[in-house]
């Protein structure tokens, strides 16, 4: 059993606190820290958790550190963390910039020791389900609205809503990144609330990216294409489906179930299969939270490293650079 200390118990953080508290045979809360005092006090008679008044104290109780609290503090925290031999999970994104994610991943190499950062999405069962079709895509489209909410506007939408997908993108698609297009609208926070970006890759892969916290309905879906087969997969609603297309041969028996066409003039037929993957039920943090430990206990690298994360913030910052860059040009 491993002794983790959380930092932040704001709504994300106590989603984690209850989580850590189901996983008993794993982890033993020793307690937690949040600058908030008031907070901290409503959460300490709510759980009969410990509540330290200093951080430090907390990091001296504790062999593993959760750090839930605002994108700004990750660095100061991590830091201090990993300086002190404990293994770390970070929320996304893994900090607030890139120059600290870059010195977070040498401090954790130099110490050696595990940290695993919060791109829960690649949880989701409805992703693990649609993972095993996924070979090659060439056109990925994907839409990630929210309702307005205050919480998380202190950062722009890319490293708040959008850099979940971008760390999908990045772990499907094996090539480097040719060409960056984006936009984006403050509305209003003073940060960018809406915006698009236009990847395109080396192999020839385009992704579309659209991130919005001023919807009116929520959504959290992405379509991939590749050839002879489309997958969506809905992260919100858990749902997968897969369209698969096979070349039919004179030899071939019709599927009376599935959807035949005719190209036309090159008389070729191909038969459309719909499949809808079984989705395993499951919480996608509570995962997140068991492959950490997995990882720790089994000496293994986390399923999102830190290396993942840092690379997901480097794209992140390439989006928001284009799209700042992009506002200087509509001003001129």
């Amino acid at each position: 059993m491993l002794k983790i200390g959380l930092i932040g118990v704001g709504h994300l953080g106590q989603i984690h606190l209850k989580l850590l508290l189901e996983l008993k045979d794993k982890f033993e809360v020793v307690g937690f820290y949040d600058s908030d005092k008031e907070l901290s006090k409503k959460i300490n008679r709510a759980y009969k958790i410990p509540t330290f008044k200093k951080v430090e104290q907390l990091f001296d109780n504790s062999d593993v550190i959760s750090i839930v609290s605002p994108t700004t503090t990750h660095f100061e925290y991590a830091s201090k963390a990993i300086k002190l031999n404990k293994h770390v999970f970070i929320e996304k994104p893994i900090t607030n910039t890139l120059e600290e994610a870059e010195e977070l991943l040498e401090l954790a190499n130099e110490a050696g020791v595990k940290v695993q950062v919060g791109h829960v999405e690649r949880f989701n069962p409805a992703f693990l389900a649609a993972k095993p079709f996924i070979n090659t895509p060439l056109f990925i489209e994907s839409h990630r609205l929210a309702e307005f909410n205050p919480r998380g506007t202190d950062v722009p939408v890319v490293l708040d809503l959008m850099i979940h997908d971008l760390d999908i993108i990045l772990s499907i698609v094996s090539s480097n990144i040719n060409k960056i297009s984006a936009s984006g609208v403050e509305v209003i926070s003073d940060n960018h609330d809406i915006a698009n970006a236009r990847i395109e890759f080396d192999n020839g892969c385009v992704c579309n990216l659209t991130a919005s916290r001023m919807s009116l309905k929520q959504m959290r879906k992405t379509r991939i294409f590749q050839k002879d087969a489309y997958i969506s997969v809905d992260f919100l609603e858990k749902k997968t489906e897969v369209i698969r297309i096979k070349n039919l041969k004179a030899s071939d028996k019709v599927d009376p179930f599935a959807m035949t066409i005719d190209i036309g003039k090159s008389k070729k037929k191909k038969q459309i299969y719909f499949e809808n993957p079984e989705i395993e039920e499951s919480n996608a943090i509570k995962q997140e939270l068991i492959s950490f430990y997995d990882s720790i206990t089994n000496d293994s690298e986390p399923v999102v490293s830190i290396t993942d994360g840092v690379i997901a913030l480097e794209l992140a910052h390439k989006i928001l650079n284009k799209m700042n860059a992009s506002v200087k040009l509509n001003l001129i």
